[in-house]
């Protein structure tokens, strides 16, 4: 076996063991007890549906040049299916820009087995489990932080990391090289890191965030244009605030 091949016979492996983490992971009592009981409680409108009910471990491109991270499944969303984002109204204007922009080869996501693939991208979230009113507690953001860590150690081509919320951005944070002043958080808003790469931030497109139009689709569009500038290695375009 090459060293090429034998290199990436064991990022694949690596990665398969993280994912088995994440997946098996208890420890969190009331992020336990809170996605296990909207797995048995349901909605009406997913009834016939079996639920995920456990953590979301992220999915995408390996070699990904963009990472996406957003804050935590969706109740009926990624704890429904298994995969963050989708299946819930944050996930459908996520992958509608992911696909305009060129990142994923289907506009749509509703469940783990609809053919999406993602090219250059990476999605992950900062807790992997539902909590309870979308609000995890900073022990439980702490808890989950090392998964994050590993994936950004495993994601060696990452170029740009663009966090989906306050919440994404300030935890994105913690894993980087302290920066002085402190980034502040704003849409668009580049943050330039060492070696080349970019931390991006954009408002999350939660159901509210959409409603009152705080985020617009043009203006989620604008950050993936953003990240496609920063890949081509040509300069930020000014941010939005």
């Amino acid at each position: 076996m090459t060293t090429t091949r034998r290199s990436r016979a064991l990022g694949i492996q690596e990665w398969a063991t993280l994912q088995a983490e994440i997946v098996s992971c208890c420890r969190c009592p009331r992020l336990v007890a809170w996605r296990e009981s909207v797995a048995l409680q349901k909605v009406a409108r997913f009834r016939d549906q079996l639920y995920w009910g456990r953590p979301v471990p992220g999915f995408g491109d390996p070699q990904a040049r963009l990472w996406v991270i957003g804050l935590a499944p969706a109740a009926h969303g990624g704890n429904r299916t298994g995969r963050v984002f989708t299946g819930d109204p944050s996930g459908d204007w996520l992958f509608r820009a992911l696909y305009r922009a060129g990142f994923a080869n289907q506009p749509t996501s509703t469940h783990r087995e609809d053919g999406l693939q993602l090219q250059d991208c990476y999605i992950s979230a900062v807790v992997r489990c539902v909590p309870p009113e979308n609000r995890p507690t900073a022990i439980e953001a702490k808890a989950c932080l090392g998964y994050l860590k590993q994936e950004l150690e495993l994601l060696t081509q990452v170029r740009v990391i663009l966090t989906l919320g306050h919440f994404a951005f300030q935890h994105a944070l913690t894993l980087l090289p302290p920066l002085r002043p402190r980034p502040r958080f704003g849409h668009n808003c580049v943050i330039p890191l060492a070696e080349g790469r970019y931390l991006l931030a954009s408002y999350h497109p939660s159901r509210r965030n959409t409603a009152t139009r705080l985020l617009t689709e043009p203006m989620l569009d604008a950050v993936f244009a953003q990240a496609q500038q920063l890949l081509s290695g040509k300069p930020a375009r000014p941010g939005e605030h």
